[in-house]
């Protein structure tokens, strides 16, 4: 067999990535169209948000929004949330089945608007790639901001008074970036990360050979060219400033059995001792492991986690009083 050929990294049943830099990705990628016919009371359409990159977002929205009623015309326009799906930067779309069902329950449990951006995934388009076209998706989005933007969806309903970011996995850390780098631009109200993907090596030495190999080779295969390994900013951001992060509230979900767990909670702890001026709360499930709302979104924890994170952005928005 050509040594080009040859499994590099074996993340079975998930995908093979090649001595040759290309990955084989096992499992059944699903794209689930967008529908104007309602599930659970939400709408959604397709939007492209990089004509030269070919890249588009999902935008999810109460069907009641549409409805062209004087006293729909009277309503306040909704929370604007912008998501980003998880997968270890190499799996995963906005358009998946468990995306578009998690987005659709949080729509639907939250009466706001949701974004779900879909950015280029590693091997092939390595780090820093999925965050350069996320930060182009968060800047398309604030376009929209006067009203004159691109999609009529976003200019009618969206309240950019009430900017909201959240993700969940590597989307959480590209969430975290996305704040980090919004606070020089743009005014983000709140954010919310589910079971962050961050890794340093205090960590990882915490944990046996296999996990902490398994940890290691994600964020090689993400980014190759990383000459600090897990101690790089983007990975360990825990070990970076935090101090760059916009006044606002910060909610962080963690489970307890996921090995992600504890770097989610020195997140927050960091974030206090940091002098950064928000408020930050993290909240556990217990019994549960890394993103099991997402692989498991019937039960009753998961029905739990989406409640609690549409109770977050109302409360959020009800102490702003807008």
């Amino acid at each position: 067999m050509d040594s080009d050929q040859e499994i590099a990294y074996d993340y079975s049943p998930r995908f093979h990535v090649y001595n040759n830099g290309q990955i084989q990705r096992l499992l059944t990628e699903t794209f689930v169209p967008p529908s104007l016919t309602p599930q659970n009371g939400v709408v959604s359409k397709d939007t492209v948000y990089s004509p030269e990159k070919h890249l588009y977002l999902r935008i999810h929205l109460p069907h009641q929004a549409l409805e062209n009623s004087e006293e729909n015309k009277k309503k306040k326009k909704l929370p604007l949330l912008i998501y980003f799906h998880g997968g270890a930067f190499i799996m995963e779309t906005a358009f998946s089945p468990a995306y578009n069902a998690f987005l659709t329950s949080t729509v639907s449990a939250a009466d706001c608007i949701a974004l779900s951006v879909d950015y280029r995934r590693a091997p092939e388009h390595p780090i820093p790639i999925p965050y350069e076209d996320s930060w182009d998706a968060v800047k398309w989005v604030f376009t929209h901001i006067a009203g004159s933007g691109p999609e009529d969806w976003v200019n009618d309903h969206a309240d950019f008074r009430r900017v909201f970011i959240a993700g969940d996995s590597a989307g959480a850390n590209i969430a975290h970036h996305m704040g980090i780098r919004a606070g020089e631009e743009f005014e983000i109200l709140g954010m919310t990360l589910f079971h962050p993907f961050f890794l340093s090596k205090a960590i990882l030495e915490e944990q046996g050979d296999g996990v902490r190999r398994y940890m290691e080779g994600i964020w090689e295969i993400a980014s190759p060219s990383s000459e600090k390994g897990v101690e790089d900013p983007w990975i360990n951001v825990v070990g970076s400033d935090l101090t760059g992060l916009e006044r606002g509230r910060v909610l962080v979900m963690v489970a307890g059995k996921d090995v992600l767990a504890k770097e989610g909670r020195v997140y927050v702890e960091k974030l206090e001792e940091s002098g950064w001026e928000g408020r930050v709360e993290v909240v556990e499930t217990k019994d549960e492991d890394h993103v099991f709302h997402i692989r498991n979104p019937d039960s009753d924890n998961a029905r739990l986690l989406v409640q609690r994170f549409a109770e977050f952005l109302r409360q959020v928005c009800s102490d702003k009083d807008v």
